[in-house]
């Protein structure tokens, strides 16, 4: 059964996690054989089911999490409901197009691939996604961020974090066909956006649940000076994208 690690974190999760290019949603589409339903699985706050909303005629978006649902996006094409990714109430093949963005890697694979084959029409797509470690041209705060997640909260990642790590190259996926793209996220944040979106880690929660104290408030003590006088840096993301079908 996939991990809830997000809930406590869900108001920072829609404020401060990156969304994703429409070119790789263009990628995915390309693919897809119909229209009319898709299901996007662990959906968060509905950052990926809102890019798929003007593409279908119905976009069914599930969550363990009531808090993440409670933040999500809204759209008249979006139904959002709680339920795990391995055991739906959808009915036996119901949906063209099937995706999990950033949480593929908390599921129980074999179980997934079971509820995907029952709910997914002949020839569905399966697409799941994710992004790695933040980076920055600029060496100094690249390195500061590096330290931070290998050094200061390395040890307080789950062991599924391995996964993102190896960029879903060795992540279990059971589906025909499967093929890898890689992509970026650009953005360009300030230094309130890059603190909010390191808070939204669920190895600084666990950090601060052992330890009582929260280990971003320290490490940003001398961002000023690693930061310089920039009002915003630009960053990005190494993004991942595995599809297969039925």
């Amino acid at each position: 059964m996939a991990k809830d690690l997000f809930s406590q974190q869900a108001a920072g999760y829609v404020r401060y996690r990156p969304s994703y290019p429409e070119a790789m949603i263009a990628q995915i589409l390309a693919r897809v054989p119909g229209r009319e339903a898709a299901w996007d699985c662990a959906t968060g706050n509905g950052q990926a089911a809102l890019l798929l909303a003007p593409h279908f005629a119905r976009v069914e978006a599930t969550d363990i999490s009531p808090q993440q649902l409670a933040h999500a996006v809204q759209h008249p094409s979006i139904h959002y409901s709680v339920s795990p990714a391995e055991s739906t109430s959808f009915g036996d093949n119901t949906f063209d197009l099937i995706t999990v963005a950033q949480a593929y890697h908390w599921l129980s694979f074999e179980a997934f691939h079971r509820e995907a084959a029952r709910v997914g029409r002949p020839g569905c797509i399966i697409a799941i996604w994710g992004y790695g470690l933040i980076e920055t041209p600029d060496e100094r705060l690249h390195s500061r961020i590096r330290h931070f997640y290998t050094d200061t909260i390395g040890a307080w990642w789950d062991p599924e974090r391995k996964y993102i790590d190896q960029q879903y190259r060795t992540v279990p996926f059971l589906f025909a066909d499967p093929s890898y793209l890689s992509f970026h996220i650009r953005i360009s944040w300030n230094k309130e956006d890059l603190l909010g979106y390191l808070n939204t880690w669920s190895s600084v929660q666990h950090f601060i649940r052992t330890n009582g104290y929260n280990p971003v408030d320290i490490w940003a003590k001398d961002l000023d000076d690693t930061w310089g006088k920039e009002t915003t840096r630009p960053f990005s993301f190494p993004l991942f994208l595995r599809i297969g079908h039925l």
